[in-house]
């Protein structure tokens, strides 16, 4: 049986996600850190990981991207993955909170509707949404920001579902491992790109897809270790090389790099649901 790595421990979001996107049909290891999913990864050649990268309330995941940088040529991105996130407030019901706990990002996405309904509680970030149903469980006066799964695991009440529905809260994730993705079923492409140290080199690099029409949906820039001032870029582009308009805005736009590794060519799956 595959062995498929997330963000864990039990109860967390990645771990939502990896039960939605693999069920029985692999075994799931919960990782400590994101450091430790791409070194699980690497591992063994059939070792996979779920690895979190951009939250549209919380941002990118600096630390995916930074090693998905490291770890170019060994690990490859397969999937993108995608998750509509749904809020559950877990606590103890009857009581009143004086504090809540969550990971930073949900903490985040639900301060509007916190203040609102439940004012003057102390927030608490640590690491994960597991953690802060385990800390809550462990104080009657206390609540957590999480999953619903969480709280039967934790032996919590549910006292609100879903919170803040307002604001779109979608956390995007990559399935990374030794092998690549097959071709037939990819629809995108991401980059790794270092550029001439010239006026224009970035531009020269985005005229090639502007005029080819094709479409960029991420641009990062990331310093260099041990080069002072001297950056590169981590691109995602809609679209494969197979295609001829992507094949001519990729010769093009190497003309303007010192350096383009392929980090993966990869299909998008369907958006799941919490």
């Amino acid at each position: 049986m595959q062995s498929v790595a997330y963000l864990g421990p039990e109860g967390t979001f990645s771990h939502l996600i990896a039960r939605k996107r693999f069920g029985s049909k692999a075994k799931l290891v919960p990782c400590a850190g994101i450091f430790e999913l791409f070194q699980f990864a690497r591992s063994k050649r059939d070792h996979l990981a779920i690895v979190p990268v951009e939250n549209s309330s919380g941002g990118t995941i600096y630390e995916t991207i930074d090693q998905l940088v490291e770890n170019a040529n060994r690990l490859h991105i397969q999937e993108e993955l995608s998750l509509n996130v749904k809020l559950a407030l877990l606590g103890h019901r009857g009581n009143i909170a004086r504090e809540i706990h969550s990971h930073f990002v949900p903490l985040h996405h639900a301060q509007t509707w916190l203040r609102q309904n439940h004012p003057g509680l102390k927030a608490h970030k640590v690491a994960s949404t597991a953690l802060a149903a385990e800390r809550a469980a462990q104080n009657p006066y206390a609540l957590a920001l999480g999953t619903r799964d969480a709280a039967k695991r934790y032996g919590l009440d549910i006292l609100h579902f879903p919170v803040e529905t307002r604001v779109p809260n979608i956390t995007q994730f990559l399935l990374i491992g030794s092998a690549e993705a097959p071709a037939a079923r990819s629809s995108k492409t991401s980059l790794l790109v270092m550029l001439d140290n010239r006026p224009g080199s970035l531009f020269d690099f985005l005229g090639a897809f502007k005029d080819s029409d094709v479409n960029l949906t991420r641009l990062l820039s990331r310093p260099i270790i041990g080069q002072p001032k001297a950056y590169l870029f981590v691109v995602d582009i809609q679209g494969t090389p197979t295609q001829p308009a992507i094949q001519k805005a990729l010769r093009r736009a190497k003309a303007a790099t010192t350096r383009m590794i392929s980090l993966g060519v990869y299909p998008v799956r369907k958006m799941y649901s919490s």
